[in-house]
């Protein structure tokens, strides 16, 4: 085999083998040289436009959370006491701790404090510094009227006789008992105006915003001594009707009453009515002054 005549080209042939020689470097430029370029420089693109579309995002999301906050509903200062379950419920409290403050009130007692509303519905820490801020208790809770010029009564508790009848005291005479001002001392003869006369000492609990402490020292040195005339009820002879006319008693305690007179075939007295279903144990000493055993 002749090899030479395989390395003999022709002019044509080797302008054509130059003319690929060429093309072949060529590319090689270009592929060492210009695509990292255009591939580095597509990738920092890339890398700025995620950023912008990072700021854009968080620009969003900011504007989202403004929106929010101004639909939320603005809240005004309110008295604790008065907490309904929608109200409680857009407060962000849960229905456990919006049923124990209606429970508590329902006693016939008053959240006085921020403190207190927290021991009685044991709401969280956190909630509570976001909603006591609102709070707002009457005057004569934060800013007690006291005149101690008046404050003379002793707390040594007199005898019947020595006792002023609360039924004629003067408000004059009422504020001279330590913690009893001006706005008490009206609302207590406001109740005995209404009620026309006090039946006994115990309904003292019945006005709004005397405390326990208070009633005591009051008690110390007034009393009921012409109580008001009450036709009393014989509870193991009453109908449903007439139980119903008892402060307190509505008419499905009343249906409970009965049935468990029926049960004990009648009742020795009326204390045992705390054990009747729904009864309104905290207000027995009230009831009682309507009541009698037959």
């Amino acid at each position: 085999m002749n090899l030479k005549s395989h390395f003999q080209f022709t002019n044509k042939q080797r302008n054509g083998i130059f003319l690929l020689l060429t093309i072949i470097v060529t590319l090689q430029c270009v592929y060492a040289f210009v695509i990292p370029k255009v591939f580095t420089n597509s990738y920092q693109e890339d890398i700025v436009d995620q950023n912008l579309l990072k700021a854009f995002k968080k620009e969003v999301d900011s504007l989202r959370k403004v929106a929010i906050e101004k639909r939320k509903p603005k809240i005004y200062p309110f008295n604790p006491n008065y907490i309904s379950d929608y109200k409680g419920f857009s407060l962000g409290m849960s229905s456990q701790e919006i049923d124990r403050l209606l429970e508590f009130r329902k006693q016939n007692q008053w959240v006085n404090s921020t403190k207190q509303f927290q021991q009685v519905t044991k709401v969280s820490d956190s909630l509570l510094n976001t909603i006591s801020p609102f709070f707002k208790f009457p005057e004569w809770v934060t800013k007690p009227k006291v005149n101690y010029s008046t404050q003379n009564y002793s707390n040594t508790t007199k005898t019947f006789s020595q006792k002023i009848d609360l039924n004629i005291a003067s408000a004059s005479q009422l504020q001279k008992v330590n913690g009893i001002g001006k706005t008490l001392s009206e609302r207590i003869i406001t109740y005995r105006n209404k009620q026309q006369g006090f039946i006994a000492d115990a309904e003292l609990q019945e006005v709004y915003g005397l405390k326990p402490e208070v009633i005591k020292r009051l008690t110390n040195t007034f009393t009921v001594k012409t109580p008001k005339a009450v036709t009393k009820i014989y509870l193991n002879t009453a109908t449903r009707e007439e139980l119903v006319t008892v402060p307190y008693i509505d008419y499905e305690v009343a249906h409970e009453i009965l049935e468990q007179r029926t049960l004990r075939e009648g009742f020795n007295s009326v204390d045992e009515l705390t054990k009747v279903k729904g009864f309104p144990v905290y207000k027995i000493d009230i009831i009682k002054l309507y009541l009698a055993i037959n």
